[in-house]
C-alpha cells in the first residue's frame, strides 16, 4: 500500500511538473529587427601616385585579401582621387592565380612565398608606374615573393607584361 501510494504521488508530481506554471504557449510574434551591428568595411592599404611617384593610401577593401586590395586599386581609377592619381586608367583587374601550395611536415604546415599571376585588361601602354602600383599592392602581403601581370584581350593572345618585385620600381637613394 506504502508503494502505491507513493507512485501515486509520483504520477501526481510528474502531471503537475508536465501541466507547467499554468502559462499557455503562444504563437512566435515578430517584434521587429534584431539587433546587429554594421561594421565598416576594413580598411587597408593600396599604392597611388603622387607627384608621379608611388603613394601608400588607405582604402575600403571587402577583405584584407590581395584580390580585394587589387580590386580596390583598379576602382580608384573611376573615383575622385584630388592630389593623387593612377596610372592604371583604362585597365581593369580580372583576376589573380597564386601559385602558393604549403609544404606539409610531420602535420605542420609551413608557409612558402609565391608567384601571383595578376590578369588585366585594357588597351593603351601598360607603363612602368602601372606596373609598380599592382607589384607593390599585391607585394603588401608578404607571402608573395614575385608579381606576373598578364593582359588579356578578347582579340590577341593574351600578353606577358613582366615578372616583378615591388623593390625593382623604388627608386635607390643616391649619395
Amino acid at each position: 500500500m506504502k508503494r502505491a501510494v507513493a507512485v501515486l504521488a509520483a504520477v501526481a508530481a510528474l502531471a503537475a511538473a508536465v501541466q507547467g506554471c499554468g502559462i499557455s504557449p503562444t504563437d512566435v510574434e515578430n517584434r521587429g529587427r534584431a539587433p546587429t551591428i554594421d561594421l565598416p568595411p576594413p580598411t587597408k592599404t593600396i599604392y597611388l601616385l603622387k607627384d608621379g611617384e608611388l603613394t601608400r593610401e588607405p582604402a575600403d577593401v571587402e577583405s584584407g585579401t590581395v584580390d580585394s586590395l587589387l580590386g580596390a586599386l583598379f576602382a580608384a581609377s573611376s573615383k575622385p582621387l584630388r592630389d593623387r592619381d593612377t596610372a592604371l586608367r583604362g585597365f581593369t583587374f580580372l583576376r589573380i592565380k597564386d601559385s602558393l601550395k604549403p609544404l606539409l611536415r610531420d602535420e605542420v604546415i609551413y608557409p612558402r612565398t609565391s608567384t601571383l599571376t595578376v590578369y588585366i585588361k585594357g588597351e593603351g601602354t601598360l607603363t612602368k608606374l602601372g606596373k609598380a602600383q599592382i607589384v607593390c599592392t599585391a607585394q603588401l602581403d608578404a607571402a608573395i615573393a614575385e608579381v606576373k601581370i598578364v593582359r588579356e584581350s578578347d582579340t590577341r593572345t593574351p600578353k606577358m607584361e613582366g615578372q616583378h618585385i615591388c623593390k625593382d620600381f623604388i627608386p635607390r637613394p643616391t649619395g
